[in-house]
């Protein structure tokens, strides 16, 4: 079933970096990049689906489609699953997991779908070699996840090759309140156009995300080098001699010449921030400081981009909201002339504070909140001398000339609002809906998995010095792929385990990950 000929593929990602992920798609090579709504199809072989994995900063998860069909009652999804060789997919030693959407009158409960699968992969393995020889199911920590996507009658079944989602990047040690979501960060910045080519800050950073993903970005460091394992590495035809070399491949890291600036008013996010930056190596490239907001006089020169995301009066709070907007406006506008400002908030009466007109918006979730990332181009005078002399700000395009999401520009410098200018009100944005072929993919919600427990050898960001080592994080409530969709499902079916007894010797073999010199060099 899988080999390394040519196969369809599914990228997932958050809903608008749909173009921003088809970019990075296309910019390793992949084949029949189509966006969709929440996903981007394209088709490439392992070593794309290897480097997806490894290197796309705006992927959630990339699965790959092995088995459709139609099916028109359980009894039917039953039989037609049982029909599939799946020996091709997992061996009796293997465990498994499932995963289901189902958009769907004729399958209205998810977790019943579960079941059937579950029940045809099982008695599939009975029927061949004996009522007591099975592959386990387990909830998390599966060896082969498989994804079950139903819309209608029509039935996709896919591979989860990511394991964890990607947003896990693996660098992360510590938290603030409500940090952002890695996989938003670098897609907001990715939006903005900066490609670490000029100066980037973040006056209010919190734990530090943007700065981070800003660094690898600059660096052009592949953001899954950071973690402990994939779940491709568990499928039979897993090619380590090509991962290995994609992994160990520093040929495109470049050394970043341009300031990377971060400060916020809390001493203990500072130094999360800070803790953070050191686990990622990129402590380096990054100035780093206590400083409220009220205090920026000067802005790093040349003129760059400036990225933030200001509490919003929900999760988090400032004792005046209206102050702290209308600051922000001040200071954009007085020490940050020349810079091109991109500000992610939730509520328009506090972007109405910051007193300066946004020449582009775009509708974001941040968690489960409808958001919007609006620019805000920062020049010297008013707008009409700006325009005179020669100076150009991007204006929303007119109702009557917008793009649906499966039209949009793989340029983020090109996408354009939902609503023009000033039109905009929170809970009302319209998203472009995406068909891939018949079915809607871009309708699913994925849960998460625990995955990065287990170590899969010795890889040269998990050797750390004790002052660096990772440590268990909470859940954040506000990422919705953050909680599975049915987490009984697959707990009152998992009460068996495989019979076969265990193989002899070590599941992996052991590699010898090549250490950065500058991890050393930042704690000495």
């Amino acid at each position: 079933m899988i080999s390394n000929d040519r196969f369809d593929m599914v990228a997932k990602t958050f809903q608008g970096l749909e173009g921003v992920l088809a970019g990075e798609l296309r910019g390793l090579g992949a084949e029949n990049v189509e966006e969709g709504k929440r996903m981007v199809a394209f088709r490439g072989d392992l070593e794309t689906l290897y480097k997806a994995n490894l290197c796309c900063r705006t992927a959630l998860r990339i699965l790959k489609p092995f088995y459709k069909f139609t099916a028109k009652n359980p009894d039917d999804l039953y039989d037609r699953a049982k029909e599939f060789d799946w020996s091709s997919v997992m061996t009796l030693d293997k465990t498994f997991s499932i995963d289901t959407t189902a958009y769907s009158a004729e399958f209205t409960h998810s977790r019943y779908v579960t079941y059937r699968i579950k029940d045809a992969i099982v008695d599939w393995f009975k029927d061949r070699y004996g009522a007591d020889k099975r592959p386990g199911v387990r909830l998390q920590d599966a060896d082969v996840m498989i994804n079950v996507h139903i819309s209608g009658t029509e039935v996709t079944l896919s591979l989860d090759s990511s394991g964890e989602s990607l947003h896990k990047r693996g660098y992360r040690v510590a938290q603030t309140e409500a940090p952002i979501n890695e996989v938003l960060a670098a897609g907001i910045i990715m939006l903005s156009g900066w490609n670490g080519q000029s100066a980037f800050v973040d006056p209010m950073c919190g734990s530090g995300t943007f700065l981070v993903e800003a660094a690898l970005i600059a660096a052009n460091i592949n953001p899954g080098i950071y973690r402990k394992g994939f779940a491709f590495e568990h499928w039979k035809n897993f090619d380590s001699e090509l991962f290995d070399r994609l992994y160990n491949d520093e040929s495109g890291e470049r050394q970043v010449d341009v300031p990377i600036v971060g400060a916020d008013i809390s001493p203990k996010a500072v130094a999360i921030a800070e803790s953070n930056l050191k686990s990622a190596g990129v402590a380096k490239y990054v100035d780093l400081k206590v400083m409220p907001l009220s205090k920026w006089a000067e802005a790093p020169q040349p003129a760059g981009v400036v990225v933030t995301n200001p509490p919003y009066g929900e999760r988090i709070s400032a004792p005046d909201m209206d102050a702290l907007y209308e600051t922000i406006g001040s200071k954009l506008k007085h020490v940050f002339t020349g810079y091109n400002a991109w500000i992610i908030g939730y509520r328009d009466e506090y972007f109405r504070k910051i007193g300066l007109s946004a020449s582009e918006k775009i509708p974001l979730y941040n968690g489960a909140l409808e958001c919007e990332l609006r620019e805000y181009v920062i020049f010297d005078g008013d707008k009409k001398s700006f325009m005179a002399g020669g100076g150009r700000i991007k204006e929303s395009r007119p109702d009557e000339d917008r793009r649906d999401n499966n039209e949009r520009r793989t340029s983020g410098k090109e996408r354009r609002s939902e609503r023009k200018s000033g039109e905009f009100k929170s809970g009302e944005r319209k998203f472009g809906e995406r068909k891939f072929g018949e079915r809607k993919f871009g309708e699913r919600k994925f849960g998460e998995r625990k995955f990065g427990d287990r170590k899969f050898g010795d890889r040269r960001f998990d050797d750390r010095p004790d002052n660096r080592v990772r440590t268990e994080l909470p859940i954040d409530p506000e990422n919705p792929f953050a909680v599975r969709r049915n987490p009984h499902a697959l707990k009152s079916i998992g009460d068996k385990k495989p019979s076969l007894p265990p193989q002899a010797g070590p599941v992996m073999r052991s590699r010898g990950w090549k250490k950065r010199d500058s991890d050393n060099n930042e704690n000495k």
